[in-house]
């Protein structure tokens, strides 16, 4: 494996940015960086494409993104904005004639079934059918050569799947979104990664998310090479905001690509 390549399909919060009837400077920004659907990644190596979530922007975030693959999906857990564009995910099921291989907790499983009954109970061979081949995240796994450390966040009284992506003991990534703060073993598990990518909802306290002052005392603490913030409301302006954060930390944006060189 050579490269690790990240796609920010979405970085707001569970409403979108645009919010319907909203008319804030935000919410009405020229700025494209302002504009936010809900929040997932695409990962891309030599061997897999990776997406963390489905949200329910997930069909026009594949259009915008051009996707045409995709390999295995993570959840980190089972609220409406990460997991309610499930379905199309049967378009890839049908391009590349797989069952495509997911991966939750078994929480997050059961949570699944229970909204998406009929892709579980009731399977169809049919090529263009949502077929699955489900995976209990129980301890770390890998995916071709990269190894994936699931990671326990709170969030609020649910717990959250985080990642962190190493290449022989190298950590590459640390993924923790909608999180209310990163506990020690969290903490540890993502110190010293190349990239992290962290919630950080707003500026005043949120009871189930970071806040910016949480979220840059965590990413002092991991020291990545680069953070990426993510998850945020439309209380948050892309340029004024980002000018304000250190330089090694930067707010992601709907379509950022971010490119790792493996050794």
């Amino acid at each position: 494996m050579h490269s690790l390549d990240l796609t920010f399909l979405g970085t707001g919060t569970s409403h979108g940015i645009p919010m319907i009837g909203c008319s804030c400077a935000v919410c009405t920004s020229a700025d494209p960086r302002d504009q936010r659907t809900r929040t997932s990644l695409l990962i891309g190596t030599p061997e897999h494409q990776i997406l963390i979530d489905t949200t329910p922007d997930l069909r026009t975030q594949c259009l915008r993104e051009k996707i045409k693959r995709v390999d295995a999906v993570l959840f980190t857990h089972p609220h409406t904005d990460h997991i309610m564009g499930f379905d199309d995910v049967r378009r890839f099921c049908e391009m590349q004639d797989i069952a495509m291989p997911i991966y939750a907790s078994p929480f997050t499983m059961e949570k699944l079934k229970d909204a998406f009954r009929f892709a579980f109970d009731d399977p169809k061979p049919w090529k263009n059918y949502l077929r699955l081949e489900p995976h209990l995240i129980e301890g770390r796994f890998k995916l071709g050569e990269l190894e994936i450390i699931p990671v326990s966040l709170p969030h609020g009284k649910m717990e959250v799947l985080g990642f962190v992506f190493q290449h022989k003991g190298n950590k590459l990534l640390a993924y923790y979104t909608d999180c209310q703060e990163v506990p020690e073993a969290a903490l540890e598990a993502a110190s010293g990664a190349k990239v992290l990518v962290l919630d950080a909802l707003r500026e005043t306290y949120h009871p189930t998310h970071l806040n910016f002052e949480g979220a840059l005392a965590a990413a002092s603490r991991i020291g990545a090479e680069t953070t990426y913030f993510i998850h945020f409301c439309h209380d948050i302006s892309h340029a004024p905001k980002e000018a304000e954060l250190p330089a090694n930390m930067k707010l992601a944006y709907d379509g950022l690509k971010v490119a790792l060189h493996v050794a």
